[in-house]
């Protein structure tokens, strides 16, 4: 997956308020907490499925940030990447601790497990905004939502990491640590369950 010019753009602003972070700019600092906040939160909430743990872990991810980001090594890869995986071992961590394996709110998921077909939130694109067609697309997203519970973390994780705009396999196996076969498999893996849950839920409803 090549990145736009308009991606390639926006990871220089992060690069550059990276540098300038680690010169002691106070004020380059909240403009890059600023600046990942909302994909960071995003990536949290989908693991955990609570707007509280989400929180939590978003301030624990920057913590973390701030003490090791003069670490970073801006040769050896993207600092996305790079912030990504502080995020996914806190979560991991988070797994752990609270042994809880809730609902996610990955829309994104690609819903009959190809790589470029409709997406979960494609399905829940409300074109005529009856309500009768607002309910049925609020039961579908609870459906994906008890799907989702029966993921396993692993397959899961992978899903939501691809559903991303900004992560391509590569990245993905960065974060992960596997191949970026274990990767593709993983998700395929993943989106074919979530898709054959989907059809054992519905036929249950019908």
């Amino acid at each position: 997956m090549e990145r736009t010019p308009e991606q390639e753009a926006a990871q220089e602003v992060v690069a550059k308020l990276v540098r300038q972070c680690m010169a002691g700019d106070s004020q380059a600092w909240q403009q890059l907490v600023a600046s990942q906040h909302r994909r960071i939160y995003a990536i949290c909430y989908r693991f955990t499925g609570s707007g509280a743990d989400a929180e939590d872990l978003t301030q624990d991810v920057f913590l973390k940030l701030y003490k090791n980001l003069a670490s970073f090594d801006t040769q050896k890869g993207s600092f996305q990447t790079w912030i990504t995986t502080l995020a996914r071992n806190l979560l991991v961590d988070h797994f752990r601790r609270t042994r809880l394996d809730r609902a996610t709110d990955s829309m994104d998921a690609t819903f009959d497990g190809e790589e470029d077909g409709p997406t979960m939130a494609d399905r829940l694109a409300d074109p005529r905004p009856s309500q009768e067609h607002h309910v049925a697309g609020l039961e579908l997203k609870a459906r994906i939502q008890g799907a989702l519970k029966q993921l396993s973390p692993e397959l899961r994780e992978a899903v939501i990491l691809r559903d991303l705009e900004d992560m391509d396999y590569k990245e993905i196996a960065q974060v992960l640590r596997i191949p970026e076969g274990t990767v593709k498999s993983r998700i395929s893996r993943g989106r074919g369950e979530l898709a054959r849950l989907l059809q054992r839920i519905e036929g249950q409803v019908i």
